[in-house]
């Protein structure tokens, strides 16, 4: 009996079954990322690229093709307008309450979205700012359009030469009389979103202005400019605000008499001009006295 319970015991106590494994290779921290995976590594999840993950780059590229020009175009606005109320400033003080022209600029700016602290800081620049000239020069652009360019400089020399040499590029020249095309009136400007061309004439007539006309402004949205005499702009403003029209600006303008028709190519020319001679640090405005060739 004892030597069968010997037998079970022995045949119950087998020697573990000897299980192979892989031998584990260690690979330093950073080694790691340039050796291949080998064949006993865990499956590792595929990471896919997506549209999602390059947003960033699309986003920049978007940002400076299109915000890019827009925000260059505003800090040029910004600049004429700084120009306009160093001009204003200089014939009537820099109180808005009594300089009706520095008035209606701090209006344009408002309505242009320029912020208040820019707005003050012009004024009081052009308090401190040193003497300044103001000159319009006349020229004639491609076709025979005519152009009036109202500068402010501290060299006059400097400015005539570099408007000078501008036209001569841009097949334009200087040219005395061209400001006979034009005549100094009141504009009174204001949206022209739910306003018929009737209703707007009514409006002119009630109010006192002479003429409307139907734009388009920087942004390409329709406005209507209400054009009277200079000594009648404060009434026709304050007219035209009873009638209910929101205004955005109210100021002297140069208004063409006699309008020069060109073709498509004259005026792609006269556009490249017009726009050159704007982006000239010393020059405020240029009026011309263009239309289409229908």
């Amino acid at each position: 009996m004892l030597g069968l319970t010997l037998l079970r015991a022995l045949r119950t106590q087998r020697p573990p079954r000897l299980v192979e494994t892989a031998p584990v290779r260690r690979v330093p921290l950073s080694a790691s990322r340039w050796l291949s995976p080998p064949s006993w590594t865990c499956p590792v999840r595929t990471l896919r690229l997506s549209t999602a993950f390059c947003a960033g780059h699309n986003k920049w590229s978007k940002v400076k093709h299109i915000k890019g020009p827009k925000d260059e175009a505003r800090g040029k606005m910004i600049s004429k307008f700084g120009m306009m109320i160093r001009i204003a400033v200089k014939e009537g003080g820099s109180n808005p309450e009594l300089n009706i022209n520095l008035a209606n600029l701090v209006e344009q700016c408002r309505s242009k979205n320029i912020p208040k602290a820019s707005i003050d800081a012009a004024i009081k620049n052009a308090e401190k700012a040193k003497p300044a000239s103001q000159h319009m020069f006349e020229a004639r652009g491609p076709g025979g359009c005519a152009l009036l360019i109202e500068t402010l400089t501290d060299n006059n020399t400097r400015t005539h030469q570099e408007i000078k040499r501008l036209l001569t590029k841009k097949r334009g020249t200087l040219s005395d009389g061209a400001r006979h095309n034009f005549i100094q009136m009141g504009v009174v400007t204001a949206p022209a979103e739910d306003v018929s061309a009737e209703k707007a004439l009514e409006m002119a007539i009630e109010a006192g202005a002479e003429d409307v006309q139907e734009t388009e402004d920087e942004e390409e949205k329709l406005q209507l400019k209400f054009v009277c005499a200079v000594s009648d702009l404060n009434k026709v403003r304050g007219s035209l605000e009873g009638l209910g029209l929101h205004i955005t600006s109210a100021g002297l303008e140069f208004v063409t008499r006699n309008h020069s028709c060109l073709d498509q190519e004259q005026m792609e020319a006269a556009s490249s001009l017009i726009e050159a001679l704007t982006d000239l640090p010393d020059v405020v405005r240029v009026w011309d006295n263009i239309q289409a060739d229908s």
